[in-house]
């Protein structure tokens, strides 16, 4: 599934496509150490704008800042190319503009740009360790795709989960090592193993909960006899139960046989009551 994302099959999300024209938002790293060990060919089709260097106004001649993330600035600044098509968004990182704008704020402009036309597909790093558990929820409902990586058991490899939402709302799940190679080619190593993991868990299920109390919660063979011959309350016995279900031929009846002067009305049973 890494692969297909990266290769850009489906647009939308966070996705990187290749072959299209690309603006990035460089709010983490420089220009020149985004560019450093990029092939000229390949730095042709990106657009950087820098908002490294001053990304909250402060000297008063900023390329771009904080507050210039807005669905009319971004379509303005997509829409200086040449290129009539849609382009792709890279956002370097969403917790920089997350930092100084509100999560409804940052939301509502993803959203909007999602259902824009000027922007064919939008790249979002999102550092989730700096924020609430609500906010990088948020931000990560809005994706159709995402990607999470973690650190590999050896040195160069890396551990890439990702979920992806289709349209129809089927989520597909998948996790992969893969490595990146000094040309940043991305290449797919395996699927790590769950073995320890089902081995750790069918441990845990056999694990006694009552072993380390400081009560006993067992009863004895003694304690078990005596609990099966306890007659609880207001339970009845078996043969209380036929007795009741089955009266003998000693039990009370009630025989009542109507009167010829009494007046009862079929169609008003109750027409003789006095209410």
């Amino acid at each position: 599934m890494l692969s297909e994302l990266l290769q850009g099959i489906e647009s939308g999300g966070f996705l990187i496509i290749r072959g299209k024209l690309i603006h990035i938002l460089c709010f983490d790293v420089s220009e020149e150490e985004l560019k450093d060990g990029l092939k000229p060919s390949d730095t042709q089709r990106l657009h950087i704008h820098n908002a490294y260097s001053d990304p909250l106004g402060w000297t008063g001649h900023p390329n771009f800042t904080v507050q210039q993330f807005s669905l009319e600035d971004l379509t303005n600044l997509v829409k200086q190319t040449s290129q009539p098509k849609p382009a792709v968004l890279v956002i370097d990182s969403l917790s920089w503009i997350l930092r100084h704008k509100t999560p409804p704020a940052v939301c509502q402009t993803l959203q909007q740009l999602r259902k824009g036309g000027a922007v064919r597909a939008v790249i979002g790093l999102l550092h989730t360790d700096m924020h609430q558990r609500g906010t990088v929820g948020s931000v990560c409902h809005l994706a159709t795709s995402l990607i999470s990586v973690a650190p590999g058991v050896k040195g160069k490899e890396a551990v890439a989960r990702v979920t992806k939402r289709s349209k129809s709302g089927k989520v597909m799940q998948d996790e992969e090592i893969f490595c990146i190679a000094e040309d940043f080619t991305v290449t797919i190593l395996s699927k790590p193993s769950h073995a320890e993991h089902k081995t750790n868990s069918t441990e845990e299920e056999q694990t006694d909960p009552t072993a380390n109390l400081t009560f006993n919660l067992r009863l004895s063979d003694s304690e078990l006899e005596a609990k099966q011959k306890l007659t609880l309350p207001f339970v009845f016995s078996k043969e209380k139960k036929t007795a009741l279900l089955h009266p003998g031929p000693g039990s009370g009846r009630i025989l009542y046989e109507p009167d010829a002067n009494d007046d009862y009305d079929q169609e008003d049973p109750d027409d003789d009551l006095d209410v």
